[in-house]
């Protein structure tokens, strides 16, 4: 299996021993270099646990033919445009399995009209991983609420809707929320 490790790490700008630490359990660097140069077989575990480390699908680290990467040409930083000092790739991004998403028809707080949002849903016990996050809350009869959680307590979920002047809503604990985590919008 030939795997992309070794670019998505760079890629990230991550060290063999940065991900070793990030591993679950952690590893030593010299475990991860003998997995990127395929000295060492990478199994499925592995794949998960690099991934995992890299904020990353297994399938991002795996070398598809059918699948376009894009090089990258210029780094921008504080001190101007300059080129990669490592030829790296950036691979476009792929949802998650049960992945939802959510497209803005007029602006409203920071988004504005023709973005997608990509959202991950999340079970009632992971709902503390989104406080201070912006996310969809399922009402009945096909209805939602979008807006910043702002707090939790035991049942209740308090959520800041992001239009001006609005006013907190307190919703009973749904059976899922959609958090967002990525924000596709067309530049132009």
């Amino acid at each position: 299996m030939i795997t992309r490790i070794r670019d998505v790490r760079r890629a990230r700008g991550l060290t063999l021993a940065d991900v070793a630490a990030a591993c679950t359990p952690p590893t030593t660097a010299q475990t991860i270099g003998r997995l990127e140069t395929g000295t060492r077989t990478v199994s499925v575990g592995w794949l998960n646990r690099i991934a995992a480390a890299l904020g990353v699908t297994a399938g991002d680290l795996v070398a598809l033919p059918e699948r376009a990467d894009l090089p990258v040409a210029a780094v921008l930083s504080p001190a101007g445009v300059h080129a990669p000092r490592h030829e790296q790739v950036l691979t476009p991004p792929q949802p998650e399995a049960g992945a939802l998403a959510m497209v803005v028809a007029a602006g409203v707080g920071d988004y504005r009209a023709g973005d997608a949002l990509w959202l991950e849903r999340l079970a009632p016990d992971a709902f503390g991983r989104a406080l201070n996050r912006d996310v969809l809350v399922p009402r009945p009869a096909g209805r939602f609420l979008f807006g910043r959680l702002i707090g939790r307590e035991p049942g209740r979920l308090q959520l800041l809707p992001l239009g001006p002047g609005q006013r907190q809503q307190v919703i009973a604990d749904p059976a899922w929320i959609g958090v967002a985590t990525r924000l596709v919008r067309e530049l132009g």
